[in-house]
Parts: C-alpha cells; sequence; structure tokens
C-alpha cells in the first residue's frame, strides 16, 4: 500500500487546480470565461485538451488503483472528456477538428486517459465500455493521420505541416498497448509499421537520443531538442510490442534511449530539462516532461515484467522520488517546483503541471519500491 506522502500531491492538485464544475483544471493561466462554459461544447477546445490534463486524470486513477481507494472517483464523470465520451452523440471523427483541436498527440494522450479510467471502472465493477469505445474512436482517427510522406508515420496534427517523435512514439505505445488489450490485429499490425518506420526515421541521434522530429523539407532529424519524455514513451511502446510480439530484443532497443538518458538528460543522476535553469523557460507542457518519463518507464518495466529489468532501474526512479520530495517541494504550499536537479538554482517554476509531474514520479517510485505493484498496470 502507498504511504501518505506519495499522494499527498494529488490532494494539492485536487484541491488547488480542479475544478469540478467545469470538469477542468484551473492553471491561472489559460482559463478565460469560454473555457468554463459548461459541457458540452467549450468554445476553446485547445486550452483543454492538453496533456497536463489528461496525464493527471490518468495518474489519479493509477493512484486509486495502486492504493484500493476512491478518492477521487468522481473526476472521470466530472472531467471534459468523461462527459463527453458518456454523451451517446459524441462523434469523435465528425467533430475531430473541433473535440480534439486535430492534434494527434494530445488526441493519444487522451486515449491513455480513457483506458486508465476503463481500468479503474472494471476494477470497480462498473461499466468502462463508453471509456473503451471512445478511446477506440480515437485511435481510427489518429490511424488515418498516417501517409508516406518521409517515408510513413503520422502527421504532429491535422495541419500536416510536422511529423515529429512523440506523436510517432505515442502511436507505437497505443498501438501496441490497444493489441495487448483488444487482441485486435489491425493494432499490431500498426504497431509493427510504426515502429519499422521509427526505428529508420533518423530521429534518434548518436547519443541514442530521440531529437524532437524531422526538418519538414528534407525529412532528416531537425537537431531540436531531445525531451526526457521523448525517450520514455517511446520505451513503453517498445515494451508493449516486445510483450506483444514476445520479442526481448525490442527491450534492448527501449534501453538504448533509456540509458541515453540517464547518460545525457541529467545533472547528479536527476532529470533536467534543457530549458531547466532559468525561471520562465520551460512552458507548461516542458514543465511535466519529466515526470512523464517516470510514468512510461515503469510502463516500461510492467510490460517486460523482468524483474532484472526493474532492478537495474529501481535507483534511478528512486533518485528521482528524492529529488522531488527533498528539493523540488515546497513544504509551506505543497507544491512541487518544475526543476528537481537543485534546490535554488534550478529556476522551477509551480504550479499544476510541475506538480502533476511530481506526483507521476513519486507514483513511478512507489510502484518500482514493491510498494505497489506491476499487475494491475495493464
Amino acid at each position: 500500500m502507498l504511504q501518505p506522502s506519495r499522494y499527498s500531491d494529488a490532494n494539492r492538485i485536487q484541491s488547488q487546480y480542479w475544478d469540478p464544475s467545469s470538469g477542468l483544471y484551473n492553471t491561472g493561466e489559460i482559463w478565460t470565461d469560454a473555457v468554463r462554459a459548461p459541457f458540452p461544447f467549450p468554445s476553446s477546445p485547445s486550452f483543454i485538451l492538453t496533456l497536463q490534463g489528461q496525464n493527471a486524470i490518468e495518474d489519479l486513477q493509477t493512484l486509486m488503483l495502486a492504493t484500493n481507494t476512491d478518492a477521487y472517483a468522481a473526476v472521470a464523470e466530472q472531467s471534459y472528456i468523461g462527459q463527453v465520451a458518456l454523451d451517446p452523440s459524441t462523434d469523435w471523427a465528425a467533430d475531430y477538428v473541433y473535440l480534439l483541436d486535430g492534434s494527434n498527440d494530445d488526441s493519444q494522450w487522451i486515449m491513455l486517459a480513457m483506458w486508465r479510467i476503463a481500468d479503474y471502472k472494471a476494477a470497480r465493477g462498473e461499466d468502462a465500455s463508453p471509456y473503451n469505445n471512445a478511446a477506440a474512436q480515437i485511435y481510427d482517427i489518429i490511424a488515418t493521420q498516417w501517409d508516406d510522406v518521409c517515408g510513413g508515420g503520422v502527421w504532429w496534427s491535422s495541419a500536416k505541416t510536422y511529423k515529429n517523435a512523440i506523436t510517432n512514439e505515442l502511436f507505437l505505445l497505443t498501438s501496441a498497448m490497444g493489441y495487448l488489450r483488444s487482441q485486435n490485429q489491425t493494432y499490431l499490425d500498426n504497431a509493427n509499421k510504426e515502429w519499422a518506420w521509427l526505428s529508420q526515421s533518423g530521429m534518434r541521434n548518436a547519443q541514442g537520443l530521440f531529437n524532437d522530429g524531422l526538418d519538414s523539407a528534407t525529412c532528416a532529424n531537425n537537431g531540436q531538442t531531445a525531451w526526457t519524455y521523448n525517450q520514455a514513451v517511446v520505451a513503453a511502446g517498445l515494451g508493449a510490442l516486445g510483450a506483444a510480439t514476445r520479442n526481448a530484443s525490442l527491450f534492448d532497443e527501449a534501453e538504448v534511449s533509456l540509458d541515453a538518458a540517464a547518460r545525457y538528460l541529467t545533472q547528479g543522476g536527476v532529470l533536467k530539462e534543457s530549458c531547466d535553469g532559468v525561471p520562465g523557460t520551460c512552458d507548461a507542457d516542458q514543465e511535466i516532461f519529466k515526470g512523464i518519463f517516470t510514468k512510461h518507464l515503469t510502463y516500461y518495466l510492467a510490460f517486460t515484467a523482468d524483474p532484472v529489468r526493474k532492478l537495474k532501474y529501481l535507483p534511478f526512479l528512486g533518485a528521482q522520488y528524492t529529488a522531488v520530495t527533498q528539493r523540488a517541494l515546497n513544504a509551506s504550499t505543497g507544491d512541487v517546483a518544475s526543476a528537481w536537479y537543485a534546490r535554488e538554482s534550478g529556476g522551477g517554476e509551480q504550479g499544476f503541471e510541475a506538480s502533476t509531474s511530481g506526483l507521476e514520479a513519486c507514483l513511478s517510485a512507489a510502484v518500482g519500491s514493491g510498494e505497489a505493484g506491476l499487475g494491475w498496470w495493464f
């Protein structure tokens, strides 16, 4: 069972930033009266369908599964995405640009949240089908965003101007994970197709890190930032594909990027983004990347079900937890700062996004240490 210190951050997030009347998280920056409009149709979907909010909803379901509690049970139905999923008139495909803002990466974060809500509902003997059905419909939309430009891959958005790492890493993960959940062969075929393309795309650099994406004119690696989360999301996808195909060589591929992140994207063994260190440099998305890394590293370990691989990364997960709780945590407010590697000089911003990232680090360390088992994750 998780100790109370592991979920105090979740309580802070819900008490300080969650607005149950709108089903959205209030970061204090991007909310407008229009965004606060009641379901079903706020006028600014790009403000609500963020990776931060969807990751937080996913994390709360995970926390309840880990603790065998129902402390945040109302969040799913209160959330905007939950209300849309429960509405029988919702047509995700017809309203793709409106409901999902044409964003192929954010849409897949929503899928992961839907699946985790479904897992929680199923564990409580409740109807999980609306959430599984919503995830399936979203997946079908994303699958249509694949074409032969640059030899393959899914576009970052419906504008079709950029092919990047995270969108395709997520498509690898949602395809392989979708197969494990449904045994639908189309998912597995897409996962194999995605990795065949992604592994040859040139986005993984000589260090073993995935850069941000491809140059739109040349289809070559654009050399943009290698973010922490890229390295773990691809690992989770490879873990799922390895589990689906029983091909352990894919686990070795995953650890190329994980080990490169531990070597090149850390300071003193603690994850560090290139934008950490100067206040205001990391944007809201980037403040949550390190937490996503820890979460998807844990997902990878769950898919491998390999105690040796788990032991390899357990100290790393523990180091992130220690950094969050001893350096980044503001004891006065309960918020977590976005920079974990240094107490004062890290330049960390405090708020919803950074606190969600901290929650993910704490959850991941708890799972890795044995406080919560891996079996219920998938």
